[in-house]
């Protein structure tokens, strides 16, 4: 249910803003996408794992809490970020 370190090491690349980035609030809301859409691809198949949706409902709120503090330092950095995500339409 969780990403590959492929997958993961990919995306950290992706949205690092610097060498070596893992910790900013861009690589961590990629990384929280990537997991929250293995998880719904999960949940299309097991449509009664109750548990693990509570855990995929604690990510969308986590990437919701990181994405309003990215909004809330910089707005350019947060519309880049939803754009390069697809996570508005």
């Amino acid at each position: 249910m969780s990403i590959t370190p492929e997958e993961k090491a990919r995306v950290m690349k992706e949205f690092a803003t610097k060498e070596g980035d893992t910790g900013s609030p861009e690589v961590q809301v990629a990384i929280l996408s990537s997991r929250i859409a293995t998880l719904t691809e999960h949940f299309k198949s097991h449509k009664k794992d109750n548990h693990g949706r509570r855990g995929l409902l604690k990510m969308v709120a986590l990437r919701r809490k990181l994405l309003d503090y990215t909004r809330s330092k910089d707005e350019a950095r947060y519309q880049d970020l939803i754009k390069r995500l697809g996570l508005r339409r």
